[in-house]
């Protein structure tokens, strides 16, 4: 594979056998397979144990499981989607096929714009800005499609205000790049690549980090039709159509369905409908400080928060930081012991019991040594008063040696009396 990889369109998932993200991808990743198979795609589908690969695996910077890449000649294309079989397809053609795809006629623009909510089309002949406009395409081509016509092919609302230029269609309407307005082309094409109002989830808010913008999100219950969710949907939805001008460079506006993903983000409950500015790049977030009533109360809010008026919460700090693990902490407690009730049971008693025996051991340990220390102190006690008053041999020495002086002593008395007898 390293030797002859070169030769073909590669789209290969490095996995690790004992990872449990890469299990639930197998199933996925054999459909896809076989799907590109039969649609005779010269993309070529496999797999590689990163663990026992780890030379090719650390080559083409693979540092986390799953990783799926496209390795297209010397490029390796990193795939950050979600991981469904249409998905997966969609950036395999995309990527393995042509860099900048013409569009030849009107009718061929039609049908690629029925096809794509974003489009981005290099209009003109052959120029720097055209050098530029393929250079990001080889770096966001994971993101996006790109196209090139010429200035007859599109519809006829479209004016242009010079040539060559880059326009994107998007939101029913287009708008063309301007380099002393917008800045880099490859950070305008990034901004721009979304819609300006978006049904957001969990992953398309990570892919929104990468554009610098803070995101403006209505969070409610899609199921709930009642006044108050639907009324701050379509503040929402009106700021982005009619203040695009003000703040579609610095914000990303949408809706958010459910509050679970968002509290856990937040680590705390809001309480639904409700609106939230997320800053996605240092992990702060503002609430309103006053019920948003209508797009006026929003513009305001979205001001204040541009001129630094608006408290900002949470953010990336230390204090943060420990409060986040604990929340994580408890989050997966919490879930193990909903989940499985037994297995929460045993992976959280097990450890304490083992705890709690060796806290039981350390216990009755120390009391143990006390009574030690008691009887030791006792006997050391015992053995002083026996050095003081002599030991049991030189008491019975004493005692025979008293013994032995009165003997003595009544001897020399009979020997006396005899004396005088005689």
């Amino acid at each position: 594979f390293k030797e002859n990889r070169k030769d073909d369109i590669w789209l290969v998932d490095f996995y690790a056998p004992w990872c449990g993200h890469c299990k639930k991808l197998e199933p996925v990743w054999n459909e896809v397979g076989i799907e590109m198979k039969n649609m005779g795609s010269p993309v070529k589908v496999g797999k590689m144990d990163a663990t026992s690969f780890s030379s090719i695996a650390s080559e083409f910077g693979v540092r986390g499981y799953p990783t799926i890449k496209l390795l297209k000649g010397d490029l390796a294309y990193n795939y950050r989607g979600p991981r469904t079989k249409d998905d997966i397809i969609e950036f395999a053609n995309r990527v393995a096929g042509p860099l900048i795809r013409p569009l030849p006629s009107h009718h061929m623009f039609e049908h690629v714009q029925k096809r794509h909510r974003v489009l981005f089309v290099y209009v003109g002949g052959e120029s720097p800005l055209k050098e530029k406009y393929i250079e990001v395409a080889s770096e966001l081509i994971v993101y996006t499609y790109f196209f090139s016509a010429s200035e007859d092919v599109l519809p006829e609302y479209v004016t242009l205000p010079e040539l060559p230029a880059v326009v994107v269609f998007k939101d029913g309407t287009y708008f063309v790049y301007d380099e002393y307005e917008d800045g880099d082309l490859s950070s305008w094409i990034n901004r721009e690549r979304f819609q300006g109002y978006l049904n957001v989830d969990g992953f398309t808010l990570y892919e929104l980090g990468d554009t610098g913008k803070l995101v403006a999100i209505a969070v409610i219950d899609d199921k709930n039709s009642s006044v108050e969710h639907t009324r701050l949907k379509s503040i929402i939805q009106e700021v982005a159509r009619d203040y695009r001008d003000h703040f579609h460079r610095d914000f990303q506006f949408g809706h958010m369905d459910g509050n679970d993903y968002i509290n856990s983000l937040l680590m705390d409950d809001l309480t639904i409908p409700t609106i939230v500015v997320l800053n996605t790049s240092n992990q702060q977030y503002f609430l309103p400080d006053r019920h948003i009533e209508n797009t006026e109360d929003m513009v305001q809010f979205i001001n204040n928060i541009l001129d630094g008026t608006a408290e900002a919460q949470g953010g990336d700090g230390l204090l943060q930081r420990i409060k986040r693990i604990i929340y994580d902490a408890k989050s997966t407690v919490v879930s193990v012991f909903k989940s499985s009730p037994l297995l929460g049971c045993f992976l959280f008693g097990l450890p304490l019991g083992v705890i709690s025996i060796m806290c039981y051991g350390i216990c009755t340990a120390d009391t143990d040594g006390g009574v030690d220390e008691h009887e030791a102190a006792k006997k050391e006690n015992s053995d002083r008063e026996l050095t003081d008053e002599g030991s049991e041999e030189e008491q019975e020495e004493e005692k025979n040696g008293k013994y032995t002086e009165l003997s003595d002593g009544e001897l020399k008395q009979k020997d006396a009396m005899e004396k005088k007898k005689d």
